[in-house]
């Protein structure tokens, strides 16, 4: 029997090439990577080989156990593949039972899986870790076949990834002739991605690409008048009334936007302007009630929603066939992200993906254009993978342990060959060992850390309270305590950070899950409330900043460049053209050869504002490192701003700048020692080292419904900070906060490469009597930290007023030079 065959007949679909080259390779016993666009049918190129697999291998005798493991990011996209896999074995009447094994899946449903397996498991990374923790788990991936990883993109670059990286080592040992399959969309490093997923195999495993065009097509919604002196934001919710006739021409829209509290409050306006969309407009993000989250999905699948207002919640794999228009609320900050968007729309083979960009400010606006040149030239970012992630090792040979024990040899050996940990010395490893046992150099005086005891040479937790607490804290997602919203009925709606809540006092209204809510009291881990009239506090959420690509800031040059070489080709840089003229006559429009430099004095003291379109991570390093720089040459204070644009440098005192530059003042050279100079990089690893505490198992967060307090969580994770950092300079939990400050937040290398390219640019410094387009938006970002929403738009406003009343005269006469 030929499945694939059979299936896609009683269909009427033709199989692509693509999915064809895959059931091949699959059928010849090899493991690989297939690179595919969304909505091409990535899912059944990898399904029918593995079915037909199962098909071959029981013609002649069944061979009982789980068969494949399908490994996904999200719950959300494991009950999408369940559904379109079962259908499969449906319609073909094959005995090849799928089940779900996620965080939602009952005890019940868990317990008949161990007794019985299904042919098949989709599960997400935590889950399959969970898996691992089980007595006597090696039976149940004796007979395992295949381990598919979905989105291996998107787990790529995170502590998941590593688990993912983990739980194949171990996988491997207990079958040596596991075939592993990966899914990816297009990144810059496909073939890095491949060679992690794969390790040793990589040499003789397949790379399959799609050779299939996905068109996307890119809108800019444009305001009416463009504001030559814009400032972040605003704009947006002011285009809502160019986004209802989107909405209305199209079928089912989703309008994402980049954090949940925006969400909440683009749901809230929609409503308020088109009052008829009640009913037809829907919210989704992570912190929503997984009923209403999943309602939500099925009502966009059935085609009852019109709208649905999402965050990156809606990313990934779910397939809302009825989709046909994407709307991104302001910068993507990446062209991977914005392609993986846009996808959600027209996702089905031959389909157009639209997707209207909205920007949140003027000079944002430049961004539509980026990013088409971006995706028409393939620059796609490259995923990092982490390295050297102690914590998640340490947590994974506690997982070990917890279930049958494990062997030390053997474990080091398993784990040398993942990526992530190849680099690992014997001694750092065995360091890992004896944090398990007696809470290494520092903790071994406290018996709450001596979780792992060691009989016969085997290593293993023997305490029901150590294994319990262990499985109550596992994963690598952490978040903040989270307090659950339900209505004094008792219907839960969702659950908001617990250091929002706990600045509200009864009767405070605030904006959740698309309503207006009271509250009426806090009982333990709950906030019970109710519906109010009067409008609230929209609630805002950690690690809402991401940061912009470099890919995404290299385009953004490049159309700069473009423009100053007279080549207008765009809608976008066609709208701009009043803007570029007034930055052009009150100062210098950079070419991509240049580094533009503007200095001039106001009331508030002496401002110099650099332009390196960089995006907003690495233009704070940057501003920092400077103003430390120009501090050793003399005394100063300095006042820092920024946006993804430039950054500003505010003193009381005349900034010498003409002079500075003569001294090389962006030269690469002793870039590190000037970081942890001019940055608090102690207080940027301690807060890193609160979630490695976290993942390592040194904080619990508690029981269900008895959680630790955030405030308290980060009050044991810095004490531990202080303790390694005054007694175990070596510890590698310490070590690893600060490799990932300089990795991740601070961007290192990129920084370096910023440097690097600003040393061969021409520095053109120009001295504006007033603040230019350019300036203005960087600017206003002080006064956010200021003041209060309305007045912050009211200074604003009069400081708009001010230097647009004034005639724009050239800048003096700048200098320029070459680094």
């Amino acid at each position: 029997m030929n499945a694939a065959k059979e299936w896609f007949k009683l269909k009427g679909w033709k199989a692509h090439a693509f999915q064809k080259e895959t059931w091949a390779e699959i059928a010849a016993g090899r493991s690989g990577l297939l690179n595919a666009p969304t909505g091409m049918g990535k899912t059944f190129a990898i399904w029918f080989g593995v079915l037909q697999d199962f098909i071959t291998q029981n013609e002649t005798e069944y061979k009982e156990g789980l068969h494949c493991l399908w490994i996904t990011p999200l719950r959300a996209l494991s009950k999408e593949i369940e559904m379109a896999t079962n259908q499969v074995s449906q319609d073909l009447n094959i005995p090849y039972r799928i089940g779900l094994r996620t965080g939602d899946t009952t005890a019940s449903e868990r317990a008949k899986q161990k007794k019985k397996s299904p042919e098949a498991l989709i599960t997400t990374p935590e889950s399959l870790h969970m898996m691992l923790a089980q007595k006597g788990y090696a039976d149940t991936f004796k007979n395992l076949q295949f381990v598919i990883v979905d989105e291996w993109h998107e787990l790529l670059g995170s502590k998941r990834g590593v688990q993912i990286e983990l739980a194949l080592s171990r996988l491997k040992s207990i079958n040596p002739e596991l075939k592993i399959w990966g899914i990816s969309a297009t990144i810059g490093n496909l073939d890095r991605a491949k060679e992690i997923l794969l390790g040793e195999r990589n040499e003789q495993a397949a790379m399959v690409r799609a050779d299939v065009k996905k068109k996307i097509d890119i809108e800019t919604v444009f305001p009416d008048t463009l504001e030559k002196f814009p400032w972040a934001g605003h704009l947006g919710i002011k285009l809502a009334e160019k986004v209802l006739p989107i909405i209305e021409a199209s079928i089912s829209t989703l309008l994402f936007t980049n954090t949940r509290s925006q969400a909440e409050i683009w749901f809230q306006y929609l409503l308020q302007i088109a009052p008829d969309l009640a009913g037809v407009i829907g919210l989704h993000h992570s912190s929503l009630d997984e009923e209403t989250r999943k309602w939500v999905e099925e009502a966009l699948h059935d085609g009852r929603l019109k709208v649905v207002v999402c965050t990156s919640s809606l990313d990934l794999g779910v397939d809302f066939r009825p989709v046909d228009t994407v709307i991104q609320v302001g910068s993507a900050k990446g062209v991977a992200r914005f392609m993986q968007r846009a996808g959600r729309s027209g996702h089905h083979p031959g389909a157009t993906s639209r997707i209207h960009f909205l920007p949140t400010n003027s000079l944002e606006i430049v961004e539509g254009a980026a990013l088409r040149y971006a995706i028409a030239h393939k620059k796609i970012e490259s995923r990092i993978p982490f390295i050297r992630s102690f914590d998640v090792l340490v947590q994974y040979l506690v997982t070990l342990a917890v279930s049958d024990g494990f062997e030390p040899e053997q474990i080091y050996s398993e784990i040398k060959a993942t990526h992530c940990f190849n680099s690992v010395s014997r001694e750092e490893f065995n360091w890992c060992l004896n944090f398990i046992t007696i809470g290494g150099q520092s903790l071994t005086a406290y018996d709450e850390f001596h979780k792992v005891v060691v009989e016969d040479g085997i290593y293993k937790v023997t305490s029901k309270a150590v294994a319990l607490r262990h499985r109550l804290s596992m994963g690598t997602i952490v978040s903040y305590v989270m307090m659950r919203i339900k209505y004094i009925g008792g219907k839960s709606i969702g659950s908001v950070e617990e250091w929002f809540i706990s600045r509200l006092k009864k009767g405070d209204v605030f904006v959740f899950a698309g309503r207006n809510l009271e509250l009426v009291s806090v009982n333990g881990m709950e906030a019970l409330v109710r519906n109010a009239r009067k409008r609230g506090v929209v609630p805002s959420w950690m690690g809402g900043r991401l940061p912009m690509s470099a890919q995404l800031s290299e385009t953004i040059r490049h159309e700069l460049d473009e423009y100053t070489q007279d080549r207008i080709g765009n809608p976008e840089m066609k709208m701009l053209v009043p803007l570029f003229v007034e930055q052009s006559k009150r100062s210098h429009l950079p070419s991509a050869n240049e580094l533009l430099i503007e200095k001039f004095k106001t009331r508030e003291g002496w401002h110099v504002f650099v332009y390196p379109f960089e995006g907003k991570f690495v233009h704070e390093g940057m501003a920092n490192i400077l103003a430390n720089r120009m501090a050793q040459k003399r005394s100063f204070t300095f006042s820092i701003s920024m946006n993804d644009y430039g950054f500003e440098l505010l003193s009381d005192q005349d900034i010498p700048i003409e002079e500075l530059l003569q001294e090389n003042l962006f030269s690469p050279e002793h870039l590190t020692q000037d970081v942890l100079k001019s940055m608090n990089v102690t207080e940027m690893a301690l807060r890193r080292f609160r979630d490695i505490a976290g993942i390592a198992g040194l904080t619990f967060s508690g029981y269900p419904g008895r959680q630790v307090k955030t405030k308290h969580l980060q009050a044991n994770a810095m004490l531990f900070f202080r303790v390694f950092e005054d007694h175990e300079r070596e510890n590698l939990l310490l070590r690893q906060a600060y490799d990932e400050v300089f990795d991740f937040e601070l961007e290192i290398t990129r920084l370096r490469e910023a440097f690097e390219r600003i040393s061969n640019q021409f520095i053109i410094l120009k001295y504006p009597e007033k603040p230019t387009p350019f300036a203005f938006p960087i600017m206003t970002e002080r006064f956010r930290e200021k003041f209060s929403t309305e007045d912050v738009e009211a200074k604003i406003m009069k400081m708009k007023a001010y230097i647009e009343s004034a005639p724009s005269k050239p800048s003096p006469k700048g200098k320029a030079q070459t680094k």
